[in-house]
């Protein structure tokens, strides 16, 4: 079983990142929000394959899911200014 913050270490030691969030309490699926620069220019899959890599073997096997949210850092600038 891994914890949420186990994740987030893994994919902030995987890839440049700005911001990780990562929540789940089952100890198998988990969801997250990931802000990185890398993803500028790439479609969502692609994206979404980036952060997963960061987690090799780990996916579909002791994580049994991650959903996940992706954004460029101006994507999420434009996301908190819609928040407030």
């Amino acid at each position: 079983m891994f914890r949420a913050e186990d994740i987030k270490q893994l994919i902030e030691q995987g890839m440049p990142c700005e911001h990780v969030e990562i929540i789940g309490d089952d100890g198998v699926h988990f969801s997250g929000i990931v802000v990185s620069a890398s993803f500028e220019g790439k479609l969502r899959v692609r994206q979404h394959q980036a952060v997963y890599a960061t987690l090799g073997s780990l996916m579909g096997n002791e994580i049994h899911a991650l959903q996940l949210n992706t954004y460029t850092p101006a994507q999420w600038a434009d996301f908190l200014k819609a928040q407030s």
